[in-house]
């Protein structure tokens, strides 16, 4: 490879050219033309056919031809150039410069580690001058300068090692830059592509090695830096994600599919691995939009399009507002554990259809936020089993709930309370002692209290559950499967399970009269669960009419709006007195 070959070639590395303004390099610019006391200053890189400025004072257009470009010899020779008077000088007297006015040039190189000149930072003036030794020291200095954010750019923070593209501080400074050159507002169109997702990832390197990801990656970059061009850039933002601008003008839907064409053209290299790809496309205002911003709806809508099965997501604000709210709730809910007077526990009351007699009780949470009012448990509940609030949440429900039951008995209220648990509890191996711990302390027979179970939280990591259950049935605890017919509804795991209680749901209840198929259904699972020894519940009982059928179909107990909506602790003494339900435990 020839010098100038190789010194090209380090230029184009280090990702410069073309690139927008950074006001990183616009302060040294300015630095230069102030001490200079001169109208015009730049950073200028030598390209193989022009002088290209990454940072310019002065000056309107973005590049000149690099011939009789004084910013060439410089790059050419990497030696400082004084020019006092440009048409005093028989190499420039007809230089573009000269033609446009320019009579005093001085130039210092942009010399890498490796020696390469990348350009000159340089001074202009219209009138003929001198330099001193001073000056062009201090022109050095400020091309030294010019290198080392170049060097901090790419070596630090800047470039990703891997891929060799500019990553997500890139993304956000360059943004940042195009928009301070922009007069008013533009909409512009941000894509993230996602090349697969985390347990495909996890697969691919718990059975191939990280260096088969690495491999990936590598070839994804050189595919995007054709795909993007030469006047765009591709960033990559994470492990796995990439990030560029569409083109200014494009619409999106339209783009949106040739995004997808393109995608099939990414899958290259190994396409097992990458059939997984996805993109999302999000619309923004470049200027108005925060940059953070423009990459978490770019993500939002790559994310939307994987659970989706598409290929191609654009951004939903409706979706995006339903993300931000389920994060929100999450934050919130984490700080209502810690701080007393958002939680608390309703109860509601289950009778014994045979007898019409209350017999125990479900505590249900529910939350009161400061600010956004009562929260829908459907709504918080499924989000807080999903994440690691799913123990600490757990623990608070049955420290509430023991207290409550031990004050229930002391003052002669036999009741059994149910508490629900979740599938994570299944998964901790200390689960079944904390249960102990807290009977033991609140002074509670262990058959007084009832946990609450559904089908798929047993069946997520069935062996594992199995030992938990065992080991809370061993000390006495009376164990339910909740929502019964809603998950694998597989009698067969039933007859492993030491379950005492099964609830059908409501969704099965409800419309029992208008519905022979489901009437019909019900009979029969209430027999078959009876069969294998189990009580069985109705849940969501609202009308005499349903009552009355499951009365006739030998149902043992009831739940429901008819019986009782849930309730406070207080009301719920009162409910049970007023009925003369204080009788003992079955």
């Amino acid at each position: 490879m020839s010098t100038e070959a190789a010194r090209l070639d380090a230029l184009r590395q280090l990702d410069l050219l073309d690139t927008p303004p950074s006001e990183a390099f616009d302060r040294i610019t300015r630095m230069a033309a102030q001490l200079f006391r001169l109208p015009i200053a730049a950073v200028s890189l030598t390209d193989f056919d022009r002088q290209w400025f990454k940072s310019r004072v002065g000056v309107e257009h973005r590049s000149i031809p690099r011939e009789r470009a004084p910013c060439a010899e410089v790059a050419e020779t990497t030696d400082p150039l004084l020019i006092p008077d440009l048409l005093a000088h028989p190499c420039y007297q007809e230089s573009l410069l000269a033609r446009s006015g320019i009579r005093f040039y001085a130039g210092a190189p942009l010399v890498t580690r490796d020696g390469y000149a990348l350009g000159a930072m340089c001074v202009l003036g219209t009138e003929p001058r001198e330099a001193t030794a001073t000056e062009m020291s201090m022109l050095a200095d400020l091309a030294a300068m010019v290198m080392s954010q170049i060097e901090l750019q790419h070596a630090f923070g800047r470039i990703d090692p891997m891929s060799s593209l500019p990553n997500r501080l890139q993304f956000i400074e360059d943004l940042e830059d195009m928009a301070r050159d922009l007069t008013a507002p533009e909409r512009r169109l941000a894509v993230l592509v996602d090349l697969a997702g985390s347990e495909q990832i996890n697969q691919a390197v718990r059975v191939l090695g990280p260096d088969f990801i690495d491999e990936q990656v590598r070839h994804v970059a050189r595919q995007l830096r054709q795909v993007v061009g030469p006047q765009r850039r591709a960033y990559h933002v994470a492990a796995t994600q990439f990030a560029f601008l569409a083109r200014s003008g494009a619409e999106e839907e339209a783009y949106a599919d040739r995004l997808a064409e393109t995608l099939e053209r990414l899958r290259g290299g190994d396409a097992r691995f990458l059939a997984g790809a996805t993109a999302g496309v999000a619309p923004f205002m470049l200027g108005e939009t925060a940059p953070q911003d423009v990459l978490r709806i770019a993500h939002s809508a790559a994310q939307d399009a994987r659970q989706a099965e598409r290929r191609v997501g654009l951004f939903s604000s409706a979706q995006d507002a339903a993300h931000r709210r389920r994060f929100v709730l999450l934050d919130a809910f984490a700080e209502a554990l810690e701080q007393p007077g958002q939680l608390r526990l309703v109860f509601q009351p289950r009778v014994d259809l045979a007898s019409g007699r209350c017999n125990g009780a479900e505590a249900l949470l529910r939350w009161r936020h400061p600010t956004l009012g009562d929260v829908s448990p459907g709504e918080f509940i499924p989000l807080v089993e999903q994440t690691a609030l799913a123990r600490p949440t757990t623990a608070w429900v049955l420290e509430q709930a023991m207290t409550q039951l031990a004050a229930w008995r002391r003052a002669g209220l036999d009741l059994r309370l149910s508490v629900n648990i979740s599938a994570t509890n299944l998964t901790e191996p200390d689960f079944a002692e904390r249960v102990r711990e807290g009977l033991a302390r609140h002074g509670l027979e262990a058959d007084w209290l009832e946990l609450e179970l559904t089908e798929s939280a047993v069946m997520a990591d069935a062996g594992q559950a199995l030992a938990v259950l065992e080991s809370l049935a061993g000390m006495g605890l009376r164990l339910a499967i909740d929502d019964f017919g809603t998950g694998y509804s597989s009698l067969s795991y039933l007859q492993r399970l030491p379950v005492h209680v099964v609830k059908i749901d409501r969704s099965f209840v409800q419309g029992l009269t208008e519905d022979g198929r489901r009437r019909s259904l019900v009979s029969a699972m209430i027999a078959l669960l009876q069969d294998l020894g189990h009580r069985v519940v109705a849940e969501g009982v609202e009308t005499d009419a349903v009552l009355d059928l499951l009365v006739g179909d030998g149902c043992d107990e009831a739940q429901g709006y008819l019986i009782g909506r849930p309730m406070a602790a207080k009301d719920l003494d009162a409910w049970l007195r007023a009925r003369q339900e204080a009788v003992p435990a079955l």
